[in-house]
């Protein structure tokens, strides 16, 4: 019976706030799919954590994504998670998408912007697709329902003037599900906002012959105008099988993130165990290697900082309010 009701009390108080009351600080780290770079930098991140021995454990979960990670962590489902800047910064503000409008959360705290996510347009060559005009029509994976990556498909098209009514299917799937989908023909292009180099577009361009699509020119001029959150990002050549030259196109950040409800001292144990070695870090995936730096983690924050992240930071030399 007391085992009973340990398990009941877990599953109503958060993963965080149980293990303070048994001694311990426990994070749950919501990450993404385990075909996309959230997961192994989440489960990195999760390792270097708990091996530091500070009293702060932590573990990392396969999710849906942004979205769901954003509303989990307004539950107390998750006490951190990686997630892309735009869904972090609407859910703080309760706007932007259905699922957040009119329910601001304003205990969302950030802990470090850790790299760009490239908007992945990835089109099978024998579709005819050269650009995003031409996705009018055709079967198109734009994500799971409530991911990041729907929401950037969403206004990417808007901003060529297509909504998703104007493709012949919008197909609301997990990426490992979009890679299947692609490699049997039952799909013609795939969206994915995911760091450079990521194992599902490897997956995808080892066999199936693809063409990546260019967001550029006026219309990314547009996007960037109406949504500041995103820059411009070149894909590099080479970075995928079939794909030669470099390849212009739009990024949102990859955000850590979590909430007031955590600690200052629990934040800032966390921080300096994952953060404290920048070439420990940057060994979890080539994406952190190529891209994260201290100054960038506190650039296009989508919230205030956790004060146990500014104390890193400061530590850090690194000029943070």
């Amino acid at each position: 019976m007391k085992h009973r009701k340990r398990l009941l009390t877990a599953a109503v108080l958060g993963t965080a706030a149980l293990a303070a009351a048994q001694g311990t600080t426990f994070l749950t780290i919501g990450s993404g799919a385990t075909t996309g770079v959230y997961f192994p930098v989440a489960t990195g991140m999760a390792k270097l954590i708990t091996d530091a021995n500070t009293g702060v454990r932590a573990n990392a979960r396969s999710t849906g994504g942004s979205v769901f990670n954003m509303t989990a962590l307004g539950t107390g489902e998750l006490d951190a998670a990686v997630t892309q800047n735009d869904v972090a910064y609407y859910a703080y503000r309760g706007t932007g998408l259905q699922a957040f409008q009119g329910k601001a959360n304003s205990k969302i705290r950030s802990m470090a912007v850790l790299y760009p996510e490239v908007l992945h347009v990835v089109a099978r060559k024998d579709a005819r697709i050269n650009s995003i005009a031409d996705l009018k029509g055709k079967r198109v994976v734009i994500g799971d329902l409530g991911s990041g990556t729907e929401q950037t498909a969403r206004q990417v098209l808007e901003a060529y003037g297509l909504t998703f009514d104007d493709l012949g299917q919008a197909l609301r799937v997990s990426p490992a599900q979009g890679i299947t989908l692609m490699q049997d023909k039952r799909a013609d292009a795939l969206f994915y906002t995911v760091g450079v180099g990521a194992s599902a577009i490897s997956q995808i361009a080892q066999t199936v012959d693809i063409k990546m699509v260019p967001v550029a020119g006026n219309q990314a001029a547009a996007l960037i105008k109406k949504y500041p959150f995103y820059v411009r990002y070149n894909v590099p050549a080479r970075s995928y099988k079939g794909v030669g030259a470099t390849v212009p196109s739009v990024a949102v950040q990859a955000t850590l993130v979590t909430t007031s409800d955590v600690s200052t001292d629990a934040v800032y144990r966390a921080m300096r165990a994952a953060f404290g070695n920048e070439e420990a870090l940057k060994a979890l995936h080539p994406t952190l290697a190529q891209n994260f730096s201290y100054a960038k983690a506190v650039k296009g924050l989508p919230a205030p900082l956790h004060p146990g992240a500014v104390r890193f930071f400061r530590e850090k030399g690194v000029n943070v309010r």
